[in-house]
């Protein structure tokens, strides 16, 4: 049996509601050998009297002040005081399975360095889970089984945020919390991708993630829409753009619209590309809007495309596999 020390990263703000639910779900893991790091980020709640009377009866549980703000400076507070060899996260408003530690860990120990194990997720919520949050808990469940997360991490955030775990010097080399970008947990995603790592397939639900009206990423500028989207541009310069081929930009809804003005910003030469005939013609940004069969008449190109629409996804990616096309190398989901 294994005995590595895990530490497990806690920011917590205004959490005295879950607080006990959390922690408890935490001190019953079946795995013992694990330090749970907790960062109060300026609660003005009881959330602070709450994990300070559990640090009296776990010494496991540790209790810090967070010197900086928000989550980032929490997160990185916690990693600095962190002593495992290996680091996973948890959001003090959700519950842990009791082995989501035990099973994450093996998975890791057994696949070694260069690896992030996982565990599926399910939301839930007093009030009930919306259509939106179901569709993602599928389709993140969905990568998360074939351990193919990384084949659509422009679409949305692909790794867990509170339900993931890897060796600190992984983590080290994707430069950990080291980062002042948000959203953070999309960030370091990215960087993952970035390192090489792999992502270990999972089947087990090992994390209920719970959905309430105060969460920060339901009420903090950091996780908007154009967050995300600042994100992915940034990253697909970064680490996909091949400037020696013409770039296609499909769909000019609000998600085009956004992704067309932080091209253009960035100086890039586009082609913007759409269906609708009342926009083909249109101006924006100094880009003219083409019919879409104005791609015929390219043969080495890139895709981003920004059409939320399921069946035209679908339709467009039948296209590009004709056209001998490859995801995350020829083209580009970005929603």
């Amino acid at each position: 049996m294994y005995n590595n020390k895990v530490s497990i990263l806690i920011p917590f703000k205004d959490a005295a509601s879950y607080l006990p639910e959390c922690l408890d779900s935490i001190v019953n893991q079946s795995y013992k050998n694990w330090e749970a790091i907790l960062v109060n980020d300026k609660s003005k709640d009881k959330s602070f009297d709450i994990v300070k009377k559990y640090t009296k009866i776990d010494s496991r549980i540790k209790l810090i002040q967070n010197k900086g703000d928000g989550i980032i400076d929490a997160l990185q507070t916690a990693y600095h005081h962190s002593e495992g060899i290996y680091i996973t996260r948890m959001d003090s408003d959700d519950i842990m399975m009791t082995n989501k530690i035990e099973v994450m860990l093996h998975m890791l120990i057994s696949n070694g360095l260069g690896h992030i194990s996982m565990g599926l997720v399910k939301y839930f919520s007093k009030k009930g889970i919306k259509n939106g949050y179901k569709r993602y808990e599928k389709w993140l469940n969905g990568l998360i089984l074939k351990g193919k997360c990384f084949d659509e991490i422009y679409k949305e955030c692909v790794i867990p945020s509170p339900c993931w775990m890897i060796n600190r010097n992984d983590l080290d080399k994707a430069k950990g919390f080291n980062s002042k970008i948000y959203p953070e947990d999309y960030d370091l995603s990215f960087r993952f991708y970035k390192s090489g790592m792999k992502c270990i397939p999972a089947n087990k639900v090992l994390h209920l993630w719970r959905d309430h009206s105060l969460r920060t990423s339901r009420n903090s500028d950091h996780y908007s829409n154009n967050s995300f989207l600042n994100l992915k541009v940034y990253y697909f310069l970064k680490l996909s753009f091949n400037k020696s081929i013409k770039l296609f930009l499909w769909g000019a809804g609000q998600k085009g619209k956004k992704v067309a003005f932080l091209l253009t910003k960035a100086k890039i030469k586009f082609t913007w590309i759409c269906n609708n005939p009342k926009k083909i013609g249109k101006e924006i940004y100094g880009n003219k809007l083409e019919n879409w069969l104005t791609i015929n008449k390219c043969s080495k190109y890139q895709s981003i495309i920004t059409i939320a629409n399921q069946n035209s996804q679908n339709e467009i990616k039948r296209y590009l596999k004709l056209n001998n096309k490859v995801a995350m190398k020829d083209y580009f989901f970005f929603c």
